[in-house]
């Protein structure tokens, strides 16, 4: 995992600071961006998604995608010589971004601007997933979790001892009272540590009451 994400430094550090023209390798952190399944599943989007939704898949955090991120804003849909991706590059990746159309879209928006091969980035996301440990209580929950944002935030810091709660972004709809969880955000510098968020993540969620359907 440190020469994937040597790699990334490495090819990150050798275009200019002021380059903000959506060239690959040109970012100032990475997102890691985790999706509560259920969530999706119960979404018009997820209805007739059948390889992430059907009975029995039973998936609970999923990821969503590593995105180059600039400090406010990001590149997207850098030039790239590797617009194809593979069906063993797939299948390689179904059982933790568990979408063929999400993991092509994934690579033509986001892994196009992180100055590696098709093959690194889809390494590096496994590896930065691998390294992130899932509190017990979402692993599988067979009934909703009611939690708080705050909570799952500090849930996940109390599980994981390199994260800390500038580092993580919780994501819901914009309901101030009661909303289902959507996404987590993990932030990480250029060479693949935790790190805190930028400006992109400020916009959190809100919601006194955070609600995780239960995995099915």
């Amino acid at each position: 995992m440190r020469l994937l994400l040597a790699v990334l430094l490495m090819l990150a550090s050798t275009l200019p600071a002021t380059a903000r023209s959506n060239r690959s390798g040109d970012y100032d952190y990475l997102v890691l961006a985790l999706s509560w399944s259920p969530t999706y599943c119960a979404s018009p989007a997820g209805a007739n998604d059948n390889s992430q939704c059907a009975p029995g898949r039973r998936f609970a955090f999923v990821v969503h995608g590593l995105w180059p991120q600039y400090d406010k804003g990001w590149p997207q849909d850098c030039p790239t010589d590797e617009s194809w991706v593979e069906e063993n590059t797939i299948r390689s990746m179904m059982d933790i971004m568990p979408s063929k159309k999400l993991i092509i879209h994934e690579w033509k928006k986001h892994g196009t601007c992180a100055g590696v091969s098709q093959l690194s980035y889809f390494s590096a996301i496994r590896a930065i997933f691998g390294k992130v440990r899932i509190p017990a209580r979402y692993l599988s929950p067979t009934a909703d979790v009611i939690t708080t944002p705050d909570q799952l935030v500090t849930d996940f810091v109390k599980t994981n001892k390199d994260l800390n709660s500038d580092m993580l972004s919780v994501q819901c709809s914009n309901s101030r009272d009661r909303a289902r969880l959507s996404e987590l955000r993990i932030c990480l510098d250029k060479s693949g540590n935790f790190a805190a968020c930028g400006a992109n993540e400020n916009r959190s969620c809100r919601a006194t009451t955070l609600v995780m359907p239960q995995v099915r």
